[in-house]
């Protein structure tokens, strides 16, 4: 695919993942078919604001395999520029194996992406974006967690962003088993979070990061860290709000979206960010931002699958101009 002429204004970054689905129930040892997808949560938002028809970048690395080919090719199908995507000789594509969902329970996921290309990510692989373009970047916890040298990049993406401008949302997204310690993880991503506009932990992940116990306390933490919003995830009970966004301070819960039936709830979270920074880039206010991200959370976690169910523009003014 041709890319466009201009820079994206939105830009996001970390690792894609050529993902196996289990097509049968059971432990993956007994599982004989598959269905080829990608995985990867900073993918699962950029894919959705794609599919929103924001210019959005994606920045990472593939190994010069099968496996990498299909995910430039996946992602160049859904609209994202890939522009400063690199193919790395010398490292493999990660990938990732995953049991068919039931019951609304989180399926089991095995990973195989030790010395993976985008472990290799470093802070060179943006040495040619074009940052006075940008207008959002998105990061998470997720790339500072794989290397040393993805971590650098991590900061450096932060800091030149909020140089040039641009707007900053981060989401911890915690992967513990990736760090050598919770010390570690703590200090690393909430020194990340501090440099940012935008904060989305989920409430389990704000209490481990932070160690206070109520969204409002952790909001402050945050908030006192130069944050201007965090927007926090409760799950089925919806989502909190406390920053400043629109000039003035404000504090409130949105509830969240009934679902008849949980099908899969991995990438509800993803889903949930899609809303919320597709409608502040919009212009509209926090508590209805709250109010998409409920709702794009929800379609998530009526579909199997990491982001079939982030919705395209019409379909989502459809469902934002029907009563829920």
């Amino acid at each position: 695919m041709t890319q466009p002429a201009s820079s994206p204004e939105i830009l996001a970054f970390g690792e894609a993942m050529t993902m196996f689905v289990a097509e049968d129930p059971g432990e993956l040892a007994a599982v004989e078919h598959f269905q080829r997808r990608i995985a990867g949560a900073d993918t699962n938002v950029a894919i959705g604001l794609a599919r929103l028809g924001f210019h959005v970048g994606w920045l990472s690395r593939v190994g010069d395999d099968g496996f990498g080919t299909f995910i430039r090719r996946t992602l160049e199908a859904e609209g994202l520029d890939c522009r400063h995507l690199r193919v790395d000789p010398d490292h493999p594509t990660g990938l990732v194996f995953k049991e068919y969902a039931l019951d609304g329970v989180d399926p089991h996921v095995e990973y195989f992406r030790r010395g993976s290309a985008a472990s290799h990510l470093a802070p060179v692989d943006a040495a040619d974006v074009d940052f006075s373009a940008l207008r959002h970047l998105h990061a998470t916890g997720i790339p500072p967690a794989l290397s040393p040298s993805c971590r650098e990049l991590a900061e450096s993406m932060l800091e030149r962003a909020r140089q040039a401008g641009a707007s900053l949302s981060f989401d911890p997204n915690l992967r513990p088993s990736l760090w050598r310690s919770e010390a570690e993880m703590r200090d690393t991503l909430n020194a990340l979070a501090a440099r940012a506009d935008w904060v989305l932990p989920g409430l389990a992940e704000g209490r481990l990061l932070t160690g206070r116990d109520t969204p409002e306390a952790i909001a402050d933490f945050y908030l006192e860290r130069g944050a201007r919003a965090v927007i926090i995830k409760l799950g089925p009970e919806g989502s909190y709000y406390r920053g400043s966004l629109g000039g003035e301070q404000a504090d409130f819960t949105v509830p969240g979206v009934p679902v008849a039936e949980v099908v899969d709830t991995v990438g509800a979270g993803d889903g949930f960010a899609v809303g919320v920074i597709s409608a502040l880039l919009d212009g509209r206010s926090p508590r209805e931002a709250l109010r998409r991200g409920n709702l794009i959370g929800a379609l998530a976690v009526r579909v199997r699958g990491d982001m079939e169910g982030l919705p395209e523009r019409a379909r989502l003014n459809a469902l934002e101009s029907t009563p829920q």
